[in-house]
């Protein structure tokens, strides 16, 4: 394709784009393909000359859109949303228009700078104090494990990039069961082994750590001496949205000397609402916290916020300086690159720009608040159902539920089978997971499309599906 051709094509998938976003709550919202049928309709070897771009992009419409599950459609209440709300849409369309690498601040100045201001503008609003300086990683599990390194570091003296972890102490790292899967790969990558990841009973009705176990396993490695170097929190987990008692577990990390790392990925955004703040009370006193503005905040993926009290720790953990990437004669500039594991960066500030004016933070407060509403009258509802249990209570806008009618025998074969039900009829989209061994069915309202209506659609739709497979 010719630049002369790029302004026709640019026209016709914009149109595409709007109409997709319009209509795409009729469609079924999980793709309804069987394993191997997309790959099976494409070629086995590439093309030898070029191709004609109608045809591209009709195979496009034929092949490829059957396969999507639709992750913007309005009814999709599995794991989190991964929203792309029409501004930060525009954005990433000029993104890829100019195709920045934001590796060093010589290398697009603007992309640095306004990196530096919507990071403090998020800051900001979600009341963090003015000592955190903010980055924008790809994802939380990538802002995980940048805290994870300099978790080890600070542990270490800074001595384990040089060193190693050959022969030393082993090093302990805390956390509870509830915490993301990240967190196992981030302990397994920074050398530090899963067997040195301590899983902390939890307890209360949040699902939370217990302190007063934390303290004893941090006693009792210290007399084994092991030595213990961190902290891994969850606000709003992944399962069922667990969230640690952080005011308390702040407080022992401080009396121990540990590094604390606060994983909001999901539930952070909702911490522009003041009313939400409790939640996390004690957060200022961590040394990094995560959450992701593509999740709820609007943003495409990919765009973490990621803030730390230190960033000099951080810097001294993953920076590497050859000649080729010094910026002479220009003092006081931030290399984000220094702040990241990868060396290339994408220009992700811009969406965030373009989001945060387009809605404003009251704007986007008010999505939020009206999921969690939403949620909240869609659990009443569920929970008054005489063959329904509710697991575990709303947070924020998740919860989990169980389907026990009477007689029946093996209730975890029988969720499963309403999960897959369910999302086999495609009006609707959930996912499972375990609380205490059994599987429960997750409920989540997190996209930007949906309506009051679509989220009590889904009581109708449970309902329905779940009664005709034991009456059918």
């Amino acid at each position: 394709m010719e630049w002369t051709e790029f302004g026709d094509w640019a026209h016709r998938i914009a149109d595409w784009t709007r109409d997709y976003r319009e209509t795409v709550g009729d469609l079924p919202v999980r793709a309804q393909v069987r394993p191997g049928q997309i790959l099976a309709a494409l070629p086995d070897t590439p093309p030898e000359g070029p191709e004609a771009m109608d045809r591209i992009f009709a195979d496009f419409e034929d092949i490829v859109m059957p396969g999507i599950t639709h992750w913007q459609h309005p009814r999709f209440f599995a794991y989190f949303a991964a929203n792309a709300a029409a501004p930060s849409v525009l954005a990433e369309f000029l993104v890829s228009a100019i195709a920045p690498n934001c590796l060093i601040w010589q290398t697009s100045p603007a992309g640095t700078e306004m990196e530096t201001r919507v990071m403090d503008w998020l800051r900001q609003a979600i009341a963090l104090p003015e000592g955190f300086s903010g980055v924008i990683q790809d994802s939380a599990s990538t802002a995980t494990l940048a805290a994870v390194l300099t978790m080890r570091e600070r542990a270490l003296d800074f001595t384990g990039n040089s060193g190693g972890l050959f022969g030393r102490v082993p090093l302990r790292v805390y956390c509870s069961a509830e915490v993301h899967t990240s967190i196992d790969r981030a302990i397994w990558i920074s050398g530090i082994g899963s067997e040195n990841l301590v899983r902390v009973p939890i307890a209360g009705a949040n699902r939370g750590m217990d302190p007063q176990a934390l303290r004893a396993l941090i006693a009792r490695d210290r007399a084994a001496g092991l030595a213990p170097a961190g902290i891994i929190l969850c606000v709003g987990a992944t399962g069922v949205g667990a969230t640690d008692p952080v005011d308390e577990i702040m407080q022992i990390a401080a009396e121990e000397g540990l590094y604390t790392h606060v994983d909001a990925a999901w539930s952070g955004s909702a911490m522009i609402c003041p009313e939400f703040r409790p939640m996390w009370a004690g957060v200022e006193r961590a040394d990094s916290i995560v959450f992701n503005p593509h999740k709820w905040l609007g943003a495409n993926f990919d765009c973490s916020a990621h803030f730390v009290r230190a960033p000099e720790d951080l810097v001294r953990t993953l920076a590497i300086r050859p000649e080729y990437l010094k910026t002479h004669g220009a003092d006081g500039i931030i290399n984000y690159s220094e702040w990241s594991v990868p060396l290339g960066r994408r220009f992700r500030a811009l969406k965030l720009w373009f989001l945060i004016r387009s809605y404003g933070l009251d704007g986007l407060r008010q999505v939020l608040r009206n999921h969690i509403a939403w949620t909240a009258a869609l659990h009443d509802r569920l929970a008054a159902e005489p063959d329904f249990d509710i697991v575990t209570p709303p947070m924020w806008s998740l919860f989990s539920f169980r389907y026990v009618p009477a007689g029946a025998d093996d209730l975890d074969a029988l969720n499963q089978r309403l999960v897959d039900a369910i999302n086999d009829d495609g009006r609707i989209y959930l996912t499972q997971t375990r609380v205490d061994g059994a599987l429960v069915i997750r409920f989540q309202a997190g996209s930007f499309e949906t309506t009051e209506a679509d989220v009590m659609m889904a009581l109708d739709v449970i309902r329905e599906i779940a009664h005709g497979l034991t009456k059918g």
